[in-house]
């Protein structure tokens, strides 16, 4: 990887912008074709609000305030613009050597993110999504992201000069993506033994999942191990816990949360009565307004067509009988299988509902 030092930063970064859309268009016909839990739509809920408020808008917004107003003024008031302790390192193990230490870092930040009154507020956004596939990743509160990829990219900065740091930062913030994309993707992967060293979707779809068994595990985002070696890993038929089910039932919070890039931004600091608002009329009007909108500059006819006939074409979640009768919320109960048997399951909303103390809410 040494040529690199000779490749002009923005070629990187072209090339990276080029592989991940690669990887963006195998994470999505992974999906389709190896579906982890079947039934989950392309343009599922909440599809929109994590491509263009938190993935484009919210990531661009914050790539400016992290490095343009915080690390780069920082690195030149301290005179360490050309100074570069590590430069003269491999690049492969300059990369090795950030990914591992910000996997370690990270490891521990979302433990006490798990459980910390304060903290967690600042992670819930990114367990709300209730489906998980490709995109949940992006889902994450500004001041969660703030702080952890400025803990992430100071040191790469402050500890290179700033050519080799050119180089790094795109071959890390590339990787990330990957492996963000990868661990929350809704495809169904078996790796064994693997996911005691590398993290992959088998582990991370535990960590979203919406059972009280595994809220407090799989914190690690790339090196499973990390779990392994300080107790925290669940992995069905590599270290079980109590629950018997082979995947999850469902994903998400247990309590009501908002559902509004704005409304999830503000309620990490101000719990309001979010519910009021949105059945509000004028909220309502916002939200129908918004839609219009998107179907206009998205061309409906043919976005229809597509989530018909290409991406929304997987089986059913579970089996549905029709004799079935409904849940409380109007939706036909669901069967599944949790390993041992089979079972009745209601996948409403309210039957999500539960005790906010749990997560020192």
């Amino acid at each position: 990887m040494e040529f690199l030092r000779e490749v002009a930063p923005n070629s990187i970064e072209a090339w990276g912008s080029v592989i991940l859309g690669i990887w963006v268009v195998l994470m999505i016909s992974m999906e389709r074709i190896f579906p982890y839990t079947k039934g989950v739509k392309f343009f599922r809920r909440g599809f929109w609000m994590d491509l263009v408020w938190y993935t484009i808008i919210q990531s661009y917004l914050l790539k400016i305030l992290i490095f343009d107003w915080i690390i780069a003024p920082g690195k030149s008031a301290l005179g360490l613009s050309e100074l570069g302790y590590i430069s003269h390192w491999p690049i492969w193990v300059l990369v090795l050597f950030f990914l591992i230490s910000h996997d370690f870092y990270i490891y521990w930040f979302h433990r006490l993110q798990h459980s910390n009154r304060w903290l967690w507020r600042t992670h819930e956004a990114h367990h709300s999504v209730r489906e998980c596939d490709w995109l949940a990743g992006s889902r994450s509160h500004a001041v969660e992201i703030l702080i952890n990829q400025t803990i992430e990219f100071a040191p790469i900065f402050f500890l290179l000069d700033n050519k080799t740091a050119a180089i790094i930062v795109p071959i890390k913030a590339l990787l990330d993506a990957i492996w963000g994309m990868w661990i929350h993707a809704n495809i169904n992967v078996k790796t064994g033994k693997l996911q005691y060293v590398i993290n992959g979707p088998e582990m991370h779809q535990w960590h979203h999942a919406n059972h009280e068994e595994v809220f407090y595990a799989n914190y690690s985002t790339k090196f499973a191990f990390f779990d392994w070696i300080f107790g925290t890993a669940f992995m069905p038929g590599l270290n079980p816990i109590k629950w018997p089910a082979l995947k999850p039932l469902s994903f998400g919070l247990p309590y009501a949360y908002p559902e509004d890039f704005f409304s999830q931004t503000v309620y990490a600091f101000w719990r309001y009565d979010f519910k009021k608002i949105e059945n509000a009329k004028w909220y309502r009007s916002v939200q129908d307004s918004r839609q219009y909108l998107l179907n206009a500059v998205t061309f409906s006819r043919a976005r229809h067509w597509l989530r018909d006939h290409i991406f929304d074409r997987s089986n059913a979640r579970y089996e549905v009988d029709d004799a079935v009768p409904n849940c409380g919320c109007g939706r036909p109960m669901k069967q599944y299988n949790n390993g041992l048997q089979w079972g009745w399951h209601c996948d409403c909303e309210e039957s999500q509902v539960g005790e906010l103390s749990k997560f020192g809410v």
